[in-house]
């Protein structure tokens, strides 16, 4: 086990980064796929809320710690913005899950990047130059190649998917405003405290008592949520962002192949090509990101 170990540490940051996202991202596939199964027969809303008191019973030893001092803030409006924005997102793209391929719903998730570049501009007041903008328009053919809006037939759930990307951009532009005001702890206990409180009350009406096997499911997705978190968190630690990131769009093959040989969903050549140029996008993207000082 030792010997292991050494061998572990004896690779780069970044390989290590990147092995941690590879599994990462697998966790989050599976995490997705529990609940587009739980979700054929559990509301949503339903699911997100034991989900969310799964995180609580974790996070519950940083409450106790820091009991007297983790809800004192000077921000509580952002917090519960972020929050209410946070629910709104998760409801949307769980919701697009449980009624779409998984294949192109995480598709369409990784759009999250090209709407945060076009947040910090508006909000965080970043100069963004022709490059990236070409970039960004690129991404969001790509987005439409995979809805192909119809006036006649629209996907409200593929819209649910791309307003979900939206919001996740939307709350992670307030995360960079909050944290530079609140620490770490008092961040993660308030986003958990209330969204498990707001979602409280749209649990109670529309309530559907779960079968053993559904509430093992529930209970699994919470852990694999906690799970997946740490191991971001972890990955980001030993590694460089602008390395590892690329990583989490082996995402796109995890969800092909469980929505093959769990729901039989195959991937249209639709999916195929908008993934492709979301993908190639949003890589663009990250690179001109990490380029500092070079023209954007």
């Amino acid at each position: 086990m030792q010997n292991y170990i050494r061998r572990w540490e004896a690779l780069s940051g970044n390989i290590r980064g990147s092995i941690i996202i590879l599994i990462a991202s697998l966790v989050s596939v599976l995490m997705s796929s529990l609940i587009k199964h739980v979700g054929q027969t559990i509301p949503v809303i339903e699911i997100l809320f034991f989900r969310q008191i799964m995180v609580l019973i974790i996070i519950s030893p940083v409450i106790l710690k820091n009991r007297a001092t983790v809800f004192k803030s000077s921000i509580y409006g952002m917090h519960f913005l972020r929050a209410t924005l946070s629910i709104v997102a998760m409801y949307l793209g769980f919701s697009a899950v449980v009624n779409m391929p998984l294949a192109e719903v995480t598709a369409i998730s990784f759009a999250r990047i090209l709407f945060t570049t076009i947040l910090a501009i508006i909000f965080l007041r970043e100069v963004v130059g022709i490059r990236r903008w070409t970039s960004v328009m690129f991404g969001f053919v790509g987005v439409l190649v995979i809805i192909r809006p119809d006036p006649d037939n629209i996907n409200i759930y593929a819209l649910m998917a791309v307003v979900s990307a939206m919001f996740v951009s939307v709350v992670q532009i307030l995360l960079r405003k909050i944290s530079q005001i609140d620490n770490a702890s008092t961040i993660l206990v308030f986003h958990s405290v209330t969204i498990t409180l707001v979602m409280a009350v749209p649990t109670y009406f529309q309530w559907v008592m779960p079968s053993l096997d559904e509430m093992i499911f529930i209970v699994m997705i919470g852990s694999l949520m906690s799970l997946m978190q740490w191991m971001f968190i972890k990955a980001l630690k030993v590694g460089e962002a602008a390395a590892i990131a690329p990583m989490e769009y082996v995402r796109l093959i995890y969800a092909g192949i469980i929505g093959v040989v769990f729901f039989a969903e195959i991937p249209t050549i639709w999916t195929f090509s908008g993934a492709a140029i979301i993908v190639a996008s949003t890589l663009y993207t990250m690179r001109r990101n990490a380029l500092k000082g070079a023209p954007k």
